[in-house]
């Protein structure tokens, strides 16, 4: 794999021509025209799909309109709530409600199902779609009935990447759906596009998963499609099926980047065919000469059988290189979970070697990753007539849908897996963010899944339970799994591949899924269950800013899960009051209940009430305040929290990661950069200022106070520069703070408090 380090021109799909002085005589020579770096960087795939989407006129500026929405359980409560308070009569354009997450009752009560019963009476009430749970993982779905080639889709879920169809789709916090709700636009600037040129072919025993871990494990750390188009190009392509395609693409958005697109071909148009949706495919391709300003080349005949050791999936190794040097990669992840697990449990995976092999608890094949069908007959060709064995390690198959479910029950795979000792389950995302299939304390779990965060696979920190998951392909899952436990690659194994064909049945969504047609009754009542509760009010930007650091995170990263944990705590997404009290709880139990203290004196404030009576600490912070600012004070003072991290965000596009520290009464994140672009707009769109600051001494440590003269005044004047102090003890030390671009609309949001008070309807 090869990332080259400046631009780079496609010519005639085939020959790459890197940026430089040469480059316009060779591609003249080649093409018999000049073309200039700025006409070729329209001849994008992304550009033209982006191009046909912006409504402003300007493609330096975007202002995109999707063609379809799609969201699930866990966030569209909290995303029809907030656009009901902003007036929502009907949905604009397609929107589909899919029940993956909470299909199961982690806390008991009716919680989950009151939750599905309200997405139900709101596709009928504002005219969408809702497919039940069991039915279909969010993103199979999409695949199977909503992609189209050329479209643009917009999910509140991060891995709503839909390219390889040739759909340009995009995993947003659900404030950047309300907007599409609301007729409004996802703005951003024109972002930037790599390349990924693929030539050769997998070997024998190697899956999408292994390549898609080998292009995370080259790109993440050095952010080289962060924010960024990955457009996949090149003669490879065509050497992958629709199937394997998928699976790549999916796992993208594990490298930050904003969205991606896929030329396409014969292959893809046969998934429309075989989905009887013929009418939308589109032949895509970049133009005769494109310029991207950023190439990954990758031979795929050279990648190998990859794992993703924990806690990310950039962590790769291939399962060769593991096994040739196993201790020493072992103990390195024991040194990454000193870091990411703050010591708070001992973790080694060392006692997991027996004979100089590795030994894994538990294989899973689930999800809009690994539950693809090729997925699933592949592993199933290798487990055939073998046995996972009676001692600890386990098996569990998730379909991603129940068409994929039922086509493997008809030409015998599952027959092949329960035979093993496998179990076949319905469509679920739990074993991806934490929800299902926890493994015993000390566990390790391989996983065709989409992420290996701490927790994901359902461990609780705070009560000393700790459990681990590599990242495989479903394939060398099998392999180990044949193998009793013992890891292996599937490259080891002299596996015939079947590779039955594929007949998509969608009667059993005829029968299941509501699909309003786009028609909205007006007459339906929404059922709202007893945990549905709506957002607090929440104060419009003061003039003067007093926060406290209530938390301090200097891991290198820092993911939403971490912010807010997934898996159970998902149950009570429904419920802004009830989901904020798990607020950081992994990474920093005292936060909810710091963050609670400072945030009395804020309500004092809305109350009309005395501030420092509220919180009498407050009262020698402000004494100091006032003798460099005398008009500090009653009318023009908020009071709230703040969290400082390195880089907070990766992951989940999840809004609650925002949404809980500003109900909780965080006004500001602080950091040295942010890792996704989806984290940062959750921030702005609750209201939240996500403040930069640069790298090295923090002048602040968790705990003091810090005081933001005319933060109103630098919002609505666009200061690049924000003046700020600390207060320390009789004096204030200056600091300064930036906040990055925003648009005249973030900035409107900003000023109001959040989105729901920019556009409530009094």
């Amino acid at each position: 794999m090869k990332l080259h380090e400046g631009g780079v021109y496609l010519v005639n799909g085939t020959e790459l021509i890197p940026e430089g002085p040469e480059a316009a005589a060779q591609i003249s020579a080649k093409t018999g025209a000049a073309v200039s770096k700025e006409e070729a960087a329209k001849n994008t795939i992304a550009y033209g799909i982006l191009k046909d989407h912006n409504t402003s006129g300007n493609m330096d500026k975007l202002k995109i309109k999707f063609d379809k929405l799609t969201s699930h359980d866990i966030t569209f409560v909290g995303i029809i709530q907030t656009a009901r308070a902003s007036g929502l009569e009907k949905f604009p354009i397609p929107y589909v409600l899919t029940n993956c997450h909470n299909s199961l009752c982690a806390v008991g009560g009716t919680i989950n199902e009151d939750d599905h019963m309200f997405g139900l009476t709101c596709a009928k009430k504002y005219g969408g779609v809702y497919v039940p749970p069991h039915q279909a993982v969010i993103h199979q779905f999409a695949r199977e009935m909503l992609a189209g080639g050329g479209k643009m889709i917009l999910g509140s879920d991060s891995h709503t990447r839909y390219g390889a169809l040739g759909t340009m789709a995009m995993g947003e916090g659900g404030p950047e759906l309300v907007k599409q709700l609301l007729s409004q636009t996802y703005d951003i600037n024109m972002p930037g596009v790599v390349g990924v040129y693929m030539t050769g072919e997998p070997q024998h025993g190697v899956g999408p998963q292994d390549i898609a871990l080998a292009i995370i494990g080259a790109v993440f750390a050095n952010g080289y499609v962060k924010n960024k188009v990955m457009e996949f190009v090149g003669p490879g392509v065509s050497n992958l099926s629709a199937d394997y395609r998928i699976g790549v693409d999916v796992m993208t958005t594990e490298t930050t980047c904003l969205s991606s697109i896929w030329r396409t071909d014969e292959k893809i148009k046969e998934f429309y065919d075989i989905h009887g949706r013929s009418e939308d495919y589109k032949e895509l391709n970049p133009g005769n000469v494109a310029y991207y300003d950023g190439m990954i080349e990758i031979n795929l005949s050279e990648i190998k059988p990859m794992i993703a050791m924990p806690f990310h999936p950039s962590n790769v190794y291939t399962i060769e290189e593991l096994n040739a040097n196993l201790m020493d990669i072992l103990d390195d992840c024991e040194k990454r979970a000193l870091v990411s697990l703050d010591g708070a449990v001992d973790f080694t995976l060392k006692d997991k070697v027996r004979n100089g092999k590795l030994y894994v608890d538990q294989g899973i094949i689930a999800g809009c990753a690994g539950g693809g069908y090729e997925n699933i007959c592949d592993a199933a060709d290798i487990l055939r007539g073998t046995s996972i064995g009676p001692d600890e390690f386990t098996l569990s198959v998730y379909p991603a849908s129940t068409p994929v479910y039922m086509e493997l029950v008809r030409n015998g795979a599952v027959a092949d897996l329960l035979e093993t000792g496998a179990i076949v389950k319905t469509a679920f995302c739990g074993p991806c963010f934490g929800a299902g299939d926890t493994p015993s304390n000390n566990g390790l779990s391989i996983r065709h899944s989409t992420r290996n965060f701490p927790n994901r696979e359902g461990s609780k920190l705070q009560n000393g339970q700790i459990a681990s998951v590599a990242l495989m392909d479903a394939r060398s899952i099998a392999a180990t799994a044949a193998n009793k436990g013992y890891l292996t690659s599937a490259a080891d194994m002299d596996t015939e591949y079947t590779k039955p064909a594929y007949h998509f049945d969608k009667t059993i969504y005829e029968n299941r899924v509501f699909d309003s047609k786009g028609v909205a009754d007006p007459s339906v009542e929404i059922k709202f269950g007893p945990n549905i509760k709506d957002w607090p009010q929440m104060s419009a930007l003061p003039q003067n800013m007093v926060l406290k650091v209530v938390s301090e995170i200097h891991d290198p990263v820092t993911t939403t899960d971490e912010l807010i944990p997934s898996g159970e705590t998902s149950s009570y997404r429904s419920n802004p009051l009830g989901l904020a009290e798990f607020t950081l709880s992994r990474k920093d139990p005292a936060y909810v209940g710091k963050a609670k203290e400072v945030q009395k004196a804020q309500k004092a404030i809305e109350e009309g009430n005395c501030p420092l009576e509220a919180l009498p600490e407050l009262k020698p912070v402000m004494d100091t305040v006032r003798k460099t600012f005398p008009d500090a004070g009653e009318g023009n003072l908020g009071v709230g929290s703040t969290i400082f991290a390195v880089k907070p965000g990766d992951g989940s596009a999840r809004e609650q990661a925002a949404s809980c520290q500003k109900v909780l009464g965080g006004w500001a994140n602080i950091a040295n950069e942010y890792a996704t672009k989806r984290y940062r707009s959750n921030l702005i769109n609750w209201g939240m200022l996500p403040f930069l600051i640069e790298e090295g001494d923090l002048p602040f440590a968790n705990g003091d106070y810090l005081f933001i003269p005319e933060i109103r005044k630098a919002v609505e004047e666009k200061a690049s520069d924000i003046t700020a102090y600390v207060v320390k003890g009789d004096h204030l030390e200056e600091f300064h703070l930036k906040m990055g671009e925003l648009t005249d609309d973030e900035r409107e949001i900003i000023l109001k408090g959040c989105l729901i008070n920019y556009n409530r309807v009094n």
